[in-house]
């Protein structure tokens, strides 16, 4: 049995703080295994103190007294008198024989109940005196402090004395290196500024299912995205530099009477069509050297219309042994070269052309969809 009760007082100190009614209950238990032990009555009435229960409280904590000795928890007794409605009775177990023979802490911690005890019977000025102890000092750092400045301050608040009353909160402030107290709540609400850490958010990283940081995985798509992008730039400057047939599947600028004349004529003459444009267009062929068209003519696509545009294009230059129809008379070196070799030699007609090779561009159309440049 004497086990049972040491591990249910065990209980009940661990979850007095966090869940009081469940300790109280493990007090309970303890209680009535071992009613006559002092100790037993002590923790019982201080875990009924931090549950609410005030007249139990108070009764195991008298029966302790009475079985124990000594001065008790008389502090816990008198906070239980006031909670009751009884600020008399709390006064009076202050001035008992016992109280003389309290610890300074425990005989603090009583000066501050009393002091509540007498600004319940509205004597306020009496709760301010009732605190003007010794350790009363700003400068020091017992384990009551901040507990005492505290009270001292709120008893002058009470009073009407802000001013010293934001002081002694200041102090309890500094004092309350434990977060016993919330002071710089009060002194927020004395001065109406906001609290040190007001409006600061503290950010961390989240970590996905994968393990990455939500951090990561923003830069990640973010650089995947301006990827993209830089992607769909160079296909569109591609397209715009890119031949007739790569350039014909990329969108168009906008209508251009000239350019789209030229694409017909380009299109005529590639299926022998029988148009001016295409006259012109082999009177500038004769122009170029034999040598220049008949590169012209092998390089040209065969099959078809293309195949026959090539002949046409070789045969206008004269590559075929037939002169250009309209070429220009002094222009024609390849012609008069026969005339005045009638023994056919070719060495004439290997002679360089007077444009070269490198003009040619200039006469040639712009390609078809692409722009001037």
């Amino acid at each position: 049995m004497a086990e049972a009760v040491a591990r249910h007082l065990v209980a009940a100190g661990i979850l007095v703080d966090e869940d009081p009614a469940a300790a109280l209950a493990h007090a309970r238990y303890a209680r009535r295994r071992a009613s006559r032990i002092a100790v037993v009555r002590e923790a019982a009435g201080i875990t009924a103190y931090h549950a609410g229960e005030w007249a139990e409280a108070l009764a195991e904590l008298r029966a302790a007294r009475r079985m124990g000795g000594g001065p008790g928890h008389l502090a816990v007794m008198a906070d239980i008198e006031r909670a009751m409605g009884r600020p008399e009775r709390a006064i009076e177990l202050s001035r008992s024989p016992e109280a003389r023979e309290l610890s300074r802490s425990a005989q603090i911690e009583l000066a501050i109940v009393v002091a509540g005890a007498r600004r319940d019977l509205e004597e306020l000025d009496a709760a301010v005196v009732a605190l003007q102890v010794p350790e009363l000092e700003a400068s020091r750092r017992d384990p009551w402090s901040a507990r005492l400045f505290y009270a001292y301050a709120d008893n002058l608040l009470a009073a009407g004395r802000e001013s010293d009353a934001l002081q002694w909160f200041v102090h309890a402030a500094e004092a309350d290196t434990d977060g016993q107290t919330d002071a710089d709540v009060r002194i927020a609400e004395l001065t109406g500024e906001p609290l040190a850490d007001e409006g600061i958010e503290f950010g961390f990283d989240e970590l996905d299912p994968g393990g990455e940081s939500t951090g990561a995985a923003d830069a990640e798509e973010e650089a995947d995205a301006a990827a993209e992008e830089a992607a769909d730039i160079a296909a569109e400057s591609a397209a715009d530099e890119a031949p007739d047939s790569v350039a014909g599947n990329a969108p168009r600028l906008p209508a251009d009477p000239a350019a789209d004349t030229a694409d017909d004529q380009v299109d005529e003459a590639a299926h022998g069509v029988n148009d001016p444009a295409a006259e012109e267009a082999a009177d500038i062929a004769a122009e170029i050297a034999p040598d220049g068209a008949s590169e012209v003519a092998e390089d040209a696509p065969t099959g078809g219309g293309a195949s026959e545009a090539a002949d046409h294009a070789a045969d206008a230059a004269g590559v075929n042994g037939t002169p250009a129809a309209g070429a220009p008379e002094e222009e024609d070196t390849a012609a008069k070269a026969r005339d005045e070799d009638p023994t056919g030699s070719d060495a004439t007609a290997a002679e360089p052309a007077e444009h070269p090779a490198d003009s040619t561009s200039e006469h040639l159309p712009a390609p078809s969809g692409a722009e001037p440049r």
